[in-house]
């Protein structure tokens, strides 16, 4: 009996995850137990320290002791990560993190490399492709074909150990003439460089040239052309080695480096990688240097004619790459072979894995870096979905994040599958779809910023429910349908659009009211909006994408807010504003004024330690020995917007901080690093200063992302004051709250991809629930009911 005591307790012991004494960011020494093999969900408004502890904490710490478990000589090439700020984790397993990154920056990635569907592709072509024209490297775009002869080390029979010259072919499916990206590139070469001064004068116009830095070094001491005449006076030689002379070995400052031609260095540094990764000014060269066309060689496929000639069923890997996934789905189910059965049972679940995603609408030649941040994340799911590994810890950021009530269905369901795999799944989210399927619960709160990080609950939905929290109390909570609607003052006339899968769509689009574009993911919503509004005059796009600005970015910066500050602390202290920042004079002469000491370790990525001089403000002791109202200015930023607003009560910088307390950002601090703001939260950021134009048409695209149940009613409230105040608001969105509080719904459908693409209802949202049958009313109708 003590035995079978003694195992009960240790599985006791092994089936939980337990944190101890967690201070991660806002956390508040939380201790707490998640069961092991469970689906639990973290709920808390934004801020409250789900990520903190979720991924700050469990994700974080798991990866350090993985990485930790590489030999030496590995290690020096991976990132140096530090443990979190906690007491102790136990009974960690190896966890898998997915989440709403961007994917990659190269240009040869697509979803179906991504995700190895297009391996599992190239093997069936080789298998079953007619006429046969190799192995499954024949059909990547990514192998060359080459010949060549080579020295080989001979490991049988009498001569043993000698070695042999043998030729040797390599057959691969990459088109020749693109190098596998299916592009051509027109590149101009006057946006490269002014032909009419030198290179020692600056001629070179490419961002990150300067005259001074290496990539200049390497053509002005190179000795293949005159640093001192100007480029137009080149001789033909000088001008060729210049443009596009191969790679060249030359001893540069007693360096070794290789010399390269200006036009491959580009492509190469620029061209090749996927534009939409680039950073702001080098993709805004890019595209003002750079004229992209399908290759007309192999007309945009990427492939070779081998590879583009072998055909199953009439069809070739090409074609089926471009076909929509829902579609490809199909057709590999109507092969019927028995020696490729087993494959092509994993290739048709694998691809219906996306249909069940709500991706079925992408192909597997989409460039894998045009994916929206919640189309990244259940790409990244697709791979785990048909692993083998169990016991994992899986971690999700809003899994939900860009779906469709429609598809909400689905993705609870893979959720599930993967814990019936045997899996630990932890999903920060604030859906209450997906708080109703979990295990188990942990809400945090009860606030946001220093006002957030305890638990405030743990255990079932049912306990969740009845617990008195903020997310028990709106669980249930559900918005009225408008009994009645603004009337328009006119309207956005569009005609014919046919961006992407849109098919020749008229509509109008209301003024003066709350207008909400909905439809499943991939119906045309994005396609309809911002393909064709920004077009219109006082249109003002508010999204998520990443703001621009350097690692020293920060709300205080990005607002203006720092601008008035810096002001008032020279006023009261009788100096200049330059003093108070932290990128200027006021600099801690050790970081440079970023609180962190960034050490470059050659091959290694850069580690980053707290500066000991300024303990992190960023400032110089001289400049915090002023203050303003007993703060110095380092105290100031570390404020909450709540927080300054009432250290500034009035003048422009409170009219600033009123915004954002108003768009749902009360508790980001006014120094917080721009680059650790959710998308959600940077695009409300961006409505902050722009809400002070009126007579306006404002698009924002799923405003409610990473927003709390009882956030979004906030959020209503700001869109009504953005419209009472003149403006036009069209809103792309799936929560239904801000659905039923439109006065005018755009439904688009009424499947996806080809499927959509159509306006399938237009009106107010009480007629679409009382009189139509879209994916859309059909969920509308079900979530106003239910709060009935």
């Amino acid at each position: 009996m003590p035995d079978e005591q003694a195992a009960a307790s240790i599985a006791d012991v092994h089936g939980v995850i337990r944190v101890v004494g967690a201070r991660e960011n806002n956390l508040k020494h939380v201790s707490l137990e998640i069961p092991k093999r469970r689906l639990t969900v973290f709920t808390g408004v934004s801020g409250s320290g789900k990520s903190s502890l979720v991924f700050g904490t469990i994700a974080a710490e798991s990866q350090r002791l993985i990485n930790e478990t590489y030999p030496t000589f590995v290690q020096q090439f991976m990132a140096q990560l530090q443990r979190p700020e906690v007491d102790a984790l136990e009974n960690l397993s190896a966890t898998i993190r997915v989440d709403q990154e961007r994917m990659g920056a190269n240009a040869r990635s697509t979803v179906g490399t991504a995700t190895d569907v297009h391996a599992m592709l190239r093997v069936l072509f080789s298998r079953l492709g007619q006429p046969h024209v190799g192995s499954p490297q024949a059909f990547s775009f990514n192998v060359p074909s080459i010949k060549g002869a080579g020295a080989v080390t001979i490991q049988t029979g009498a001569k043993k150990g000698t070695k042999e010259r043998r030729a040797f072919e390599i057959t691969g499916g990459m088109c020749p003439e693109c190098e596998g990206l299916g592009e051509a590139s027109d590149i101009d070469l006057d946006e490269l460089f002014d032909k009419t001064r030198s290179l020692a004068e600056g001629a070179i116009t490419i961002p990150g040239y300067s005259v001074d830095g290496w990539m200049v070094k390497g053509f002005t001491e190179s000795g293949f052309v005159d640093a001192h005449k100007p480029i137009q006076d080149y001789t033909e030689t000088e001008r060729a080695d210049f443009l596009y002379k191969e790679p060249t070995k030359v001893k540069i400052g007693g360096i070794n480096m290789t010399y390269e031609g200006l036009v491959p260095k580009v492509t190469k540094s620029m061209l090749q990688k996927d534009r939409d990764a680039l950073q702001p000014h080098i993709r805004a060269f890019v595209e003002r240097a750079v004229k992209f066309l399908p290759c007309p060689a192999c007309e945009g496929t990427r492939l070779n004619e081998g590879a583009r000639s072998s055909r199953i069923n009439g069809v070739n890997i090409a074609d089926a790459a471009a076909m929509q996934i829902s579609d490809l789905a199909a057709w590999v189910r109507s092969i019927d072979d028995a020696q490729v059965g087993p494959l092509i049972e994993g290739l048709a679940a694998t691809l219906e894995s996306f249909v069940e995603v709500g991706l079925g609408y992408l192909s597997l030649d989409r460039s894998s870096g045009t994916l929206s941040g919640g189309e990244a994340q259940r790409t990244k799911m697709i791979r785990h979905l048909g692993s083998s590994l169990t016991d994992i810890t899986y971690v999700f950021d809003e899994p939900t994040a860009g779906l469709h009530p429609h598809d909400i269905q689905r993705m609870n369901a893979l959720l599930q599958q993967l814990r019936d795999k045997g899996n630990t799944v932890l999903v920060v989210e604030h859906k209450p779809e997906v708080i109703e399927i979990a295990d188990h619960v942990v809400d945090l709160g009860p606030g946001a910023g220093r006002h957030g990080g305890e638990i405030q609950y743990e255990g079932d939905v049912a306990g969740l429910r009845a617990s008195g929290t903020l997310t028990g109390r709106h669980l249930d909570h559900r918005a009225r349908l408008k009994t009645s609607s603004r009337a328009a003052r006119g309207a956005l006339e569009v005609r014919g659009a046919s961006q992407h899968n849109l098919v020749g769509v008229d509509v109008d689009i209301p003024l003066g009211v709350l207008t909400v574009v909905t439809g499943v993911a991939g119906s045309g919503k994005s396609s309809l909006i911002h393909g064709n509004v920004p077009a219109f005059d006082d249109v003002v796009v508010v999204d998520q994408a990443p703001i621009k600005g350097s690692r020293r970015s920060s709300p205080a910066t990005f607002t203006g807010i720092l601008d008035a500050v810096r002001t008032a602390f020279a006023k009261a202290n009788g100096v200049k504003p330059a003093l108070f920042s932290a990128n200027s004079a006021g600099a801690c002469i050790a970081c440079k004024g970023l609180g962190v000491i960034v050490t470059e370790l050659g091959f290694q990525s850069t580690v980053e330690t707290l500066c000991e001089l300024c303990e992190g403000t960023g400032f110089s002791d001289e400049v915090l020995e002023y203050t303003l109202e007993g703060k110095n200015i380092a105290e100031v930023l570390a404020m909450s917007a709540v927080e300054a607003a009432e250290f500034f009560p009035s003048g422009p910088a409170h009219t600033t901080l009123a915004r954002m307390i108003d768009v749902g950002l009360g508790y980001i601090t006014l120094g917080q690093a721009l680059n650790t703001l959710s998308g959600g939260e940077r695009q409300r950021l961006k409505l902050a200063i722009s809400m002070a134009k009126k007579g306006a048409i404002y698009v924002l695209d799923e405003p409610t992302t990473g927003l709390h149940l009882a956030d979004v009613d906030n959020l209503l409230g700001l869109l009504d004051r953005l419209v009472d105040a003149g403006n036009s608001v069209i809103v792309i969105e799936h929560h239904q709250a801000v659905m039923a509080h439109a006065d005018w719904i755009i439904d688009l459908g009424p499947g996806a991809g080809h499927d959509g693409g159509r306006v399938v209802f237009e009106g107010t949202p009480e007629r679409l629930v009382e009189t139509a049958e879209t994916l859309t009313a059909r969920h509308l109708r079900d979530y106003v009911r239910s709060g009935a």
